[in-house]
């Protein structure tokens, strides 16, 4: 990706134009000019597994085509060519004006809030990756309501158009080559993550045991292992990057954390000591867990404190249970991936409550049971699941990487501030 920037000449002279600076051999057109507009119809009452078009709504476009329905009939086709596009969406939603470009003739059922554009003679996947959530499209969205992308938005939408059709071919090649690294080291993460799960299934229930191991485990009940400390009780509002505190929000806890909250990698928000009095400083070893979510995956998920050193202030905030052995029973790192145990993953979504958000409360959650193997079988599994936890941080890091270049790639080659031809 990397070579492809490179390789392009800087050399270019600039014209002003609505859109910024851009070459003076590209040109600026409205979007009727380059492209036909069709609106999507409505394929809902036709959708069946026993269905032979692919039935092109948002999630299909906003999942590059890996979460697809199908329907029985197809009442507008999409050739092959023509770009789709999601013109629909909630407030700050991700997929509003994601495209996606048809591979075959008559197999795509384009439904209704998508639409598809047949380009006159400009190169499909170039004006793809330059409609794909353009800054024209989301500044409709008002961050308050559904967003719609009526007809007069795509007759007013500006395309910047390079003159050669070879140029396009160009740019639309490099950046697929970005898109193709980006989709292998994702299929790669995915294919990664999904042994790790497996091997945390079969170690932390006891039916696959590592060499040197047999002996039975022994079992107690959370109330006998742990105490629970007081945790605060202040918003994400009240959170910035600033303060003499770390704060372990729960929203956090679902999106940004898994397993092991090492400090000495990550960085929670901060806050200022004094506005949460109440709430326990954090050590190494606590147990730290979310006790609400909007879904069943995360019912009681949780992390293990570790790196955190000597002056650091960190505590336990909204809408978590703060858990401290009252004794050493458990291994460094071990209860991180505890958590993910599926014994106890099913005794928490037994003892939950709610119906839109769920939750355990600290009164069912001390009655629930947690296995315990002797301590060097603990230190083993936990070894064995660090490599592979390890292995993944670093193909992230590859991944976030990957996209951190294609989009400093497209800012470069879809402006012509570097020219591949």
């Amino acid at each position: 990706m990397v070579m492809a920037l490179a390789k392009g000449k800087t050399n270019t002279d600039f014209k002003q134009s609505e859109v910024g600076s851009i070459p003076t051999d590209w040109s600026i057109k409205l979007l009727p000019e380059v492209c036909r507009f069709r609106g999507g119809k409505a394929h809902e009452q036709f959708v069946s597994e026993h269905g032979k078009y692919v039935c092109v709504n948002s999630k299909f476009i906003s999942t590059d085509g890996a979460v697809r329905k199908f329907a029985t009939k197809n009442f507008c086709p999409a050739k092959r060519g023509d770009i789709l596009m999601v013109m629909s969406d909630l407030p700050n939603g991700k997929a509003l004006a994601k495209t996606y470009v048809s591979d075959v003739d008559d197999l795509y059922a384009v439904n209704q809030r998508v639409c598809s554009l047949t380009p006159y003679r400009d190169d499909s996947k170039y004006l793809a990756y330059a409609l794909n959530r353009n800054r024209y499209f989301l500044r409709f969205d008002d961050g308050v309501s559904q967003t719609h992308l009526l007809n007069p938005v795509f007759q007013n939408c500006p395309v910047v158009v390079p003159s050669s059709i070879k140029e396009q071919q160009a740019i639309a090649a490099a950046l697929s080559d970005a898109d193709a690294l980006i989709e292998g080291l994702e299929s790669l993460l995915a294919k990664k993550r999904a042994i790790k799960q497996g091997a945390m299934q079969e170690l932390l229930s006891g039916r696959r045991r590592l060499p040197g191991f047999s002996c039975k485990w022994e079992e107690a009940t959370f109330a006998e292992v742990f105490a629970f400390l007081p945790t605060a009780t202040n918003a994400r509002d009240d959170l910035s990057d600033e303060g003499d505190a770390a704060y372990v929000h729960y929203g956090d806890i679902h999106t940004r954390f898994h397993e092991i909250l090492d400090f000495s990698r990550m960085s929670p928000p901060r806050i200022e000591r004094h506005r949460c009095p109440n709430a326990a400083t954090l050590k190494n070893g606590d147990w730290i867990m979310a006790d609400a979510s909007e879904d069943f995956d995360g019912v009681a998920k949780s992390v293990e404190v570790t790196g955190l050193k000597t002056g650091d202030v960190a505590i336990s905030g909204l809408h978590t249970f703060l858990l401290r052995e009252k004794k050493p029973t458990f291994a460094p790192g071990f209860k991180g991936y505890l958590g993910n145990a599926k014994q106890l993953r099913e005794q928490y979504l037994r003892v939950m409550t709610g119906m839109k958000v769920y939750a355990v409360s600290k009164t069912a959650l001390c009655d629930l049971v947690v296995p315990v193997p002797e301590r060097k079988e603990q230190e083993a599994i936990r070894d064995v699941l660090n490599d592979m936890s390890e292995e993944l941080i670093a193909l992230e890091g590859r991944l976030a990487k990957a996209r951190q270049i294609k989009q400093g790639m497209m800012r470069e080659l879809l402006t012509g501030r570097v020219r591949l031809v």
